[in-house]
């Protein structure tokens, strides 16, 4: 419960008791027990004088033939200097047993309880008394003092100055507290009320609009915001709290200061309170700044500048007429002074701004500090903050990234897809704030369900960090989270049966996995892993509405595995993919800076998935200058490029970055280019997942977690074609043009984003620009279409003529100059004319990085593409010239060459028919790079040299050969590089039957592995490593599900031994002599080989 005490008693009063006499002990007194019974026994006569001397002031202003004269209803019919007449009658007292005047004797009587009870009135002067009977008793005053001759100013000034700041105090309630306690956190009301309390205090002469302007600012603020607003003013103080007061210069100053006081526990309830006073004292309004800022709370002083002769013209109520006649006396700003601020937060010049412009700009100053958001304000003033209140970035600090690369090397392995690499910068660096990670089954279910999420980040409700832990159907919180944050797309992880199985032999209380790229990098941790199934009707439907195989996103869902793993990330550093546009990559906090530098004060996010031409940044431009005639100062560009997976047929990433270039490069000085003064170029790293309305809404909200306020968005956002499965508009575009843009207005937690649509644009032949079409002459419009501009790009079209633009450009084949920025055409003419090299263009962002390849070795081409291949430096084949063991060792130990290091799933293999026998990418039936799908690869994979599995050898069960070397798996402790040759302990085998096919794996660790003295058999490697042997013949058997194909069969589940193997190898290499020659045998009954590469010197 909350604690109150009363003020402790006075150093006199307190001695006089025999209390300590030092004011520290004032505290450890007033909780004593005996100190508390005379508290209770002298407050009622404290409360009962406090009452009497209200009673007395009260009579003491009402009519009567010695009072003064009432108080005027208007403040501004006000006429100093009426003071009543001097006479001693009093109205008499309805309350019998109350004395109607202060005399001598209840002074003394008053002053002995006052004194005795630490709650004394001020001294009371004796003024002279006048009667009209006797004069004998004027000097002693006797019994009655004169009420109209007490300055009242003067006596409350010395009550205050008397009176402790504090009467009672009260306990704060901590952080955690709740209404038990007498006050809540600022920060916890805030957040529950979803605004921040604040004074607005508007001065100026009468007539200068303070009342009106407030009205129009409430009106918004309470109607279209829902925000908790009150309007103190003038008229409905002085109904009730200021009626006693009347326009004296104290009196003034007085209500100056009850009104502060009531802003500010008004403000610090979580109020937007409106002040219109004229305060014409500047010491007054300071004093009541004063005390804000001791409160902490936001204290605005807005200046209504208006001419004088500007508020005679307008004079509402006629009160200027009537000081011009005379009548009215001391009128503020007349002939009386007014103080004007030296340092107001805004002066409104209200004789030249419109009601609505006036209110507008003190609705902008309360966005731009974060007042109408219970949140503290993390962002750069003008910006909004990020969604659902969190910075969010999640990169590990660098003290700590030694400590967190060495855990994650201990730690189990999830294999992730370039495109889960992108969602996964997403989420690192904060574009889908207040997410912390791939989705846990409750948030995935809240998203696709409501396209939005509930928090409570500050626990208003006790659901902060909510989406942090794992999914129990089980608890249902009694509260709902109290903020729904916009959340349209599924940001999801999918794995195998094999990494799900991974993750739940973990240990129970430690389910932290690695996240490793296709490449084999490990780049992130993932905390408590939470593994789900894997609903994808119910994903894809919710999503997109629709089932099609051909759409290109839902096939990539359709593809991932049978399960989704939920759960925060850390990023052990930042995402790079060195592909030459990094530097146009920023995170959202990176962003957020850069647009504070431009001193930006609104942002607008254009999104662009083409080139921009002369109609985008014209709309770009439009955009800005109607951001400023809505009072922002400076409104910043952000064009953003969209960066992560597109799908094939998109325009190029680098084609279109570079092409972004050239426009600001042109600057202004072009139709078609934007001023970089005003404009921040930025990848945004989201795939593109094409799903319409449901999408742009992630879209927007992104924008808005890096400091968007505004987003731009035209017609059919996201779109598709039609699919071919349709039934009731097979013709049609997936989704309607019109539905992106109404769903995106009105979607669920979209919060305070505001949406720019586009208007259509044509290029006016006249004036070479592109511009909306004048309607009074159409002839000289001419459209041109995304279609009509890939069409002249493919044909290398030339600049028009600049007098002569035909109508028909394709025919003509020209682009009009003012189309677009000159080498930024040309940079898509260049693409659209080689569009089929697919090696020479980054289609969206992808690491590049270099082999992993042995230093005895020279990579060459792009690696990860078909033009990569790895030649020894010193060996002329791989296959042919590495003996099959390394000189003088005993039979059980090989030379292995490294074809795939571990965790790496890129299919590598030495080419039989290449010279040399390079390594090489594999590849798909359809010529794309071929890469493992099931996990991450926990072995290194490659071949044994002068080996062969012969088709013609017919196993047992029937199957011949797969015509390739001898395969390995070795089991050691981590990544050897790509083309090395390593001394390797032969372990045992597996027969695997491929398609038909006999597939021997050995078996074997290198002998540099910390623990090959311990392994030297099967047995000895599930003792050493316990579940290897099970992961091997799982893997094995089911690695190519994961790519829809069948499970394949091993010959045995039980490897074989150590002597086994070898005679397989011995078997192989035999083999091979007759292959290459140098056996009994010949080659040319071979089928199949005789495209094999078998003339070097082994």
């Amino acid at each position: 419960m909350a604690r109150y005490a009363y003020a402790p008693l006075s150093v006199e009063d307190n001695a006089r008791r025999g209390g300590p006499r030092s004011s520290r002990y004032h505290q450890q007194a007033a909780e004593d027990e005996e100190s508390d019974r005379i508290v209770n026994e002298r407050m009622p006569m404290c409360v009962g004088f406090c009452v009497l001397l209200a009673i007395v002031f009260v009579l003491s202003r009402t009519s009567g033939p010695g009072a003064s004269a009432p108080l005027p209803a208007d403040p501004n019919d006000a006429v100093t200097g009426s003071t009543g007449s001097t006479g001693t009658g009093i109205r008499s007292n309805p309350v019998s047993n109350l004395p109607p005047v202060v005399t001598a004797q209840n002074s003394a009587i008053a002053s002995t309880s006052a004194s005795a009870t630490s709650c004394p009135p001020p001294p009371l002067p004796c003024p002279a008394c006048t009667t009209s009977t006797s004069t004998s008793n004027s000097n002693s005053c006797e019994g009655l003092v004169d009420p109209s001759t007490i300055d009242m100013g003067t006596l409350r000034a010395a009550a205050l100055k008397a009176t402790p700041p504090h009467i009672i105090e009260c306990s704060a309630a901590t952080a955690n507290s709740s209404q038990d306690a007498c006050h809540l956190p600022s920060s916890t009301r805030y957040a529950a009320l979803g605004q921040k309390g604040a004074t607005l205090w508007m001065t100026g002469c009468s007539g200068a609009g303070k009342t009106t302007i407030a009205t129009v600012l409430e009106d918004t603020l309470i109607k279209k915001y829902g925000k908790h607003v009150y309007r103190l003013d003038g008229d409905n103080l002085r109904t009730g709290l200021n009626r006693d007061l009347t326009f004296s210069e104290a009196d003034r100053a007085e209500s100056v200061r009850r009104t502060g006081e009531i802003a500010t526990l008004f403000a610090d309830s979580g109020v937007i309170t409106l002040v219109g006073l004229i305060s014409p004292y500047r010491g007054d309004r300071d004093e009541v700044r004063k005390r804000h800022e001791e409160q902490g709370i936001p204290f605005y002083e807005i200046f209504l500048d208006v001419p004088v002769e500007e508020l005679k013209k307008r004079d509402p109520k006629g009160q200027y007429a009537r000081v011009e006649s005379g009548e009215l006396k001391h009128f503020t700003c007349i002939d009386d002074p007014y103080e004007e601020p030296l340092k107001p937060e805004i002066t409104l010049k209200t004789h030249e701004l419109k009601i609505e412009e006036s209110a507008d700009m003190l609705f902008k100053m309360l966005e731009r500090d974060g007042i109408l958001e219970g949140a503290p304000k993390l962002s750069p003033p003008g910006l909004p903050n990020p969604d659902g209140d969190e910075i969010v970035d999640l990169h590990v600090p660098d003290h700590l990234k030694i400590e967190r690369k060495q855990e994650a090397e201990t730690l189990p392995k999830v294999l992730i897809t370039d495109i889960d690499l992108n969602w996964l910068q997403v989420i690192g660096e904060g574009w889908a704030s207040p997410l912390k990670g791939f989705m846990r089954e409750g948030t995935l279910l809240e998203t696709i369900h409501f396209n939005s999420i509930l928090v409570d980040p500050f626990n208003v409700t006790g659901n902060a960090n909510k989406h942090e832990r794992q999914t129990n159907f089980n608890d249902f919180s009694e509260h709902q989270p109290p903020q729904r944050v916009s959340m349209s797309v599924p940001i999801t992880l999918s794995c195998t049966s094999f990494t799900k199985e991974a993750i739940e032999k973990s240990p129970r209380n430690k389910r932290d996995v690695a996240l490793v790229t296709q490449m084999g990098e490990t780049v992130a941790i993932l905390r408590d892993a939470e593994v789900y199934n894997n609903r994808k009707e119910e994903i894809v439907t919710r999503m997109f509405g629709a089932i099609d195989m051909e759409h290109p996103y839902i096939h990539h869902i359709y593809s991932g595995g049978d399960y989704l793993i939920g759960g925060e990330i850390e990023l052990l550093d930042r995402i790079k993919y060195n592909d030459g546009l990094d530097k146009w990559r920023k995170t959202a906090n990176e962003l957020m800076a850069e647009f504070q530098e431009k001193g930006a004060d609104t942002v607008y996010a254009f999104q662009t998935r083409n080139p921009t031409h002369a109609g985008h940044a014209y709309l770009m431009r439009s955009a800005g200058e109607d951001l400023k005639k809505q009072g922002y100062q400076n409104p910043v560009l952000w064009l953003s490029p969209l960066g992560g997976w597109t799908k094939s047929d998109d325009v190029p990433l680098d084609v279109r970055v570079k092409q972004h270039e050239e426009v600001l490069e042109a600057g202004t000085t072009h139709p078609g280019g934007l001023d970089p003064a005003t404009t921040v170029m930025a990848i945004w790293p989201s795939p593109m997942v094409y799903a319409g309305p449901t999408e742009v809404q992630f879209h927007a909200k992104s924008r808005r977690s890096a400091g968007a306020s505004y987003f731009v968005v035209g017609r059919d956002p996201a779109g598709m074609k039609g699919s071919s499965m349709a039934v009731a508009h097979k013709d049609d575009d997936l989704y309607d043009g019109d539905h992106g843009r109404y769903v995106l207005q009105n979607s669920p937690g979209i919060g305070g984003m505001k949406m720019l649509s586009f208007v259509k644009v044509m290029y006016d032949t006249k004036d070479n620009v592109m511009k909306i079409p004048d309607d009074a002459r159409p002839d000289d419009f001419i459209s041109i279409s995304g279609t009509k501009m890939r069409l002249l790009a493919r044909n290398g079209a030339v600049p028009c003529s600049a007098t002569d633009i035909p109508t028909d450009l394709v025919e003509a084949n020209c682009i009009p100059r003012g189309f677009m920025v000159p080498e930024g055409w040309q940079g898509v003419v260049d693409y659209y004319k080689n569009v089929n090299d697919a090696e020479r263009w980054i289609p969206w962002s992808r690491p590049v990085v270099e082999a992993p390849a042995c230093h005895r070795t020279v990579p060459n081409g792009k690696f990860g593409s078909t033009s990569f291949y790895l030649k020894h430096k010193e060996i002329e084949s791989f296959w042919h010239d590495i003996p099959i063991r390394p000189t003088g060792e005993k039979a059980e130990i090989i030379n292995f060459v490294v074809e795939i290091p571990m965790y790496m799933t890129a299919k590598m293999e030495v080419q039989k028919e290449l010279a040399g026998n390079v390594i090489t990418q594999d590849t798909n039936k359809d010529g794309s790079p071929r890469y493992y799908t099931y996990g991450t690869p926990f072995f290194n994979y490659g071949l044994i040299p002068q080996t062969w599995e012969d088709p013609t050898l017919i196993s047992p069960q029937g199957n011949g050969g797969d015509n390739d070397p001898l395969d390995v798996m070795e089991i050691g402790s981590g990544p050897l590089k790509m083309g090395s040759i390593n001394p390797c302990k032969i372990l045992g085998s597996l027969e695997l039957i491929d398609e038909g096919e006999t597939d021997h794996k050995i078996i074997c660790i290198v002998l540099t592995d910390p623990d090959a003295s311990r392994i030297n058999s099967m047995a000895d490697l599930d003792i050493v490593k316990p579940g290897t042997t099970d992961k091997l013949v799982d893997w094995l058997k089911r690695y190519k599900t994961s790519d829809g194909k069948p499970e394949n069969s091993l010959a045995q589940d039980t490897p074989t031994t150590v002597n086994e193997a070898l005679a397989i190898i011995e078997e192989t290499h035999g083999r091979w002599r007759d292959l290459c020659g140098h056996g009994t045998s010949s080659s040319s009954y071979i089928k199949g080989a005789e495209k094999f590469w078998l003339t070097s010197p082994g």
